[in-house]
């Protein structure tokens, strides 16, 4: 008996698998790279497309891929109008007049709809097992999520940093959808304060110790000025030293945050896992930045693909019922129900 609650449990999670290789995508980074270096950048939407259909073409669960459907033209449409209001926005800052004051205001007000559209061009333009991805948060709450949250935060000298991340991520996670169903988070604002205080006293802990060390190492000079060579190499020696902590503390973080949005993260019967290891990632981001500075950048193809790996297939899908047959149930509601009309104003500005 225990055996078959065994094998059907084990049936019922599946962890994702990546399938990509170093070498496959670097002949699509360096095309890429080129492309858009001759095109002056016209090429970069193009140059996006076929990095994300490869990198979710390599993404698999349940011995299905993902896929990308994006389209080249819509993204350049999105970049251009990004790279407008960015001109727009430089100039306002040049120009001192009341028209800089409402040209920035415009442009806060307008940011909320790009974030959104955003998010629905990427969700929209997914699929797995023949099935799309979806978005449904509606335009007001981005505008609290995206303009009212992040004012908050600035007003409280980002003490109220986690409490937008835990919005952020309760609007983008809790309003997908695949076919017909929904996505739900119930991380809470608690969880993503214990683990943003956790990361902190690290940090200040950091900062002591690179304090102490430099008042132990910086030479004094005795009676006369500090020599300027010894001087030098320990200020070198400290910067080396924040560079490390820094290096150490980015992989706590998202460890830490992926594992917490992931765990709390459902989808109809199914819920998520993320198993993320700080130190793994140290170790990949450490080797990774040896390899690109070795290779003057050549190496960056196989880093992209190392870290991807890792950060996917740390990720698990656990439920009573089996993917296949949710997926088919999904899919004959979707064809019940008809497609939902894509909106002509969604765009996918890059971020």
């Amino acid at each position: 008996m225990s055996k078959d609650v065994d094998e059907s449990s084990q049936a019922a999670t599946h962890a994702l698998k990546f399938h990509g290789t170093g070498r496959e995508y670097f002949s699509i980074w360096i095309v890429n790279l080129l492309l858009t270096v001759l095109t002056l950048g016209i090429y970069s939407a193009w140059a996006k497309v076929r990095r994300l259909r490869y990198l979710y073409g390599s993404a698999e669960l349940a011995g299905a891929r993902f896929e990308y459907h994006g389209e080249p033209l819509a993204i350049l449409f999105g970049r251009v109008f990004a790279l407008l209001l960015l001109v727009l926005y430089n100039w306002s800052v040049n120009l001192v007049s009341m028209w800089s004051l409402v040209i920035v205001v415009a442009l806060l007000i307008a940011l909320p709809w790009l974030l959104r559209s955003a998010i629905r061009f990427r969700m929209r333009y997914s699929s797995y097992r023949g099935l799309r991805f979806g978005f449904h948060g509606a335009l007001g709450r981005a505008y609290a999520v995206f303009l009212l949250y992040p004012l908050f935060m600035v007003l409280t000298f980002y003490l109220a940093g986690p409490l937008f991340h835990q919005r952020f991520k309760q609007y983008q996670h809790g309003e997908a959808s695949y076919g017909r169903s929904r996505f739900s988070f119930d991380a809470g604002v608690g969880e993503f304060y214990r683990t943003y205080a956790a990361i902190f006293g690290l940090s200040m802990l950091t900062v002591f110790l690179v304090g102490v060390a430099a008042a132990v190492l910086m030479p004094s000079g005795g009676d006369g000025p500090p020599d300027a060579g010894a001087a030098a190499m320990m200020t070198g020696v400290l910067f080396v030293l924040m560079i490390g902590a820094s290096m150490m503390l980015m992989p706590l973080w998202l460890s830490r945050t992926q594992n917490l949005i992931w765990n709390r993260t459902r989808l109809a019967g199914f819920r998520f896992s993320s198993s993320l290891q700080a130190r793994r990632v140290f170790w990949i981001y450490l080797t990774n930045a040896l390899g690109i500075v070795l290779t003057l950048g050549l190496f960056t193809p196989w880093a992209v693909i190392r870290m991807a790996r890792y950060r996917i297939e740390s990720i698990a899908v656990h439920g009573d019922d089996h993917i296949e047959d949710f997926v088919a149930a999904e899919r004959e509601s979707v064809n019940a129900a008809g497609e939902e009309v894509t909106e002509i104003f969604d765009i996918d500005i890059g971020f």
